[in-house]
């Protein structure tokens, strides 16, 4: 009996077996050749500029810095000798003048990182009608704290004097920007751009000291701010060294009477590193800062 149902269920089985649509088998797959990305040559300023215009830490650095020097404003008042000019750039004492606060504009008042990040994108390098085209659109914003900071500073009376290598024919459209982002602008005369005539003074490239000697005339300076050493006193060697000596004599002042943002985008550092000679190519200048890297052993 048993054997019998077996047999059976085997021929059934088989028989329904071979009624079964044969299946073929997939082919095994092929690989596909994908297209080569597109190449985009290495930056040296993208982590930069990506760093300043996305990240936290930026934007609390600036912002701390601000208000700390806030909460310095009114002891800096009060004694009437304090002063933020190096004596060497100081031709008239400075007490019983009105009080005023010295700021660079670009990346210490006003973010020029879209600017960065379309030399980032098209490849491209500083020019002069690249930078001056964007200026005249008047798009730059304010750095985190500085307009509280600003504001009260007015509040006290003390002037806000905008020393800026923006170059004189783009002040108005500095201005504009300034006072389109809520910066107090007590009149046109408080922007000294790269071009400024001062009377007894050879103004040496883009130093600042001729124009801060100028502010020095009319205001007792209580501090500073910038993103260079320049925006603070005169840099006459740029070299690692020199700028390392200038730190060194006034490193104590930091954070008292001058105020540093953080700028890693550009600035006068970078030249000093390859003996300040833009003609040299840029694979040339890279290799170079290569070189000046220290590794880890």
């Amino acid at each position: 009996m048993r054997l019998s149902l077996i047999c059976a269920a085997l021929a059934t089985g088989l028989l329904a077996t071979a009624c079964q649509p044969v299946r073929e088998q997939a082919p095994a797959a092929v690989p596909v050749a994908t297209a080569p990305a597109p190449s985009v040559p290495a930056d040296d300023n993208l982590n930069a500029v990506l760093w300043v215009q996305r990240s936290a830490e930026y934007r609390a650095a600036a912002a701390q810095t601000f208000r700390a020097a806030t909460d310095h404003l009114d002891a800096a008042l009060k004694q009437a000798d304090w002063d933020a000019l190096v004596p060497e750039e100081r031709s008239n004492p400075a007490r019983g003048l009105k009080p005023a606060v010295i700021l660079d504009i670009d990346e210490t008042v006003l973010d020029n990182s879209p600017y960065q990040a379309r030399l980032v994108r098209d490849g491209a390098e500083y020019s002069d009608p690249t930078w001056d085209a964007w200026v005249e659109e008047r798009k730059a914003k304010a750095l985190p704290g500085v307009v509280e900071f600003a504001r009260a500073a007015h509040a006290r009376g003390i002037t806000l004097v905008y020393i800026s290598n923006r170059a004189v024919h783009l002040k108005q459209a500095t201005l504009d920007n300034l006072r389109s982002e809520g910066l107090p602008v007590a009149d046109d005369g408080v922007f000294l751009g790269l071009g400024t005539v001062v009377a007894d003074c050879e103004q040496d490239g883009s130093e600042k000291d001729c124009r801060r000697q100028l502010a020095g005339r009319q205001y007792r300076v209580l501090m500073q701010f910038g993103d260079q050493l320049g925006d603070f006193a005169r840099v006459y060697d740029n070299t690692p060294a020199g700028r390392q000596a200038l730190l060194d004599r006034y490193e104590d002042w930091f954070g008292e009477r001058w105020w540093m943002l953080p700028n890693p985008t550009y600035g006068s550092w970078e030249p000093a590193l390859f003996d300040n000679d833009w003609r040299q190519p840029r694979d040339a200048r890279r290799a170079t800062k290569r070189a000046a890297l220290e590794v880890a052993q």
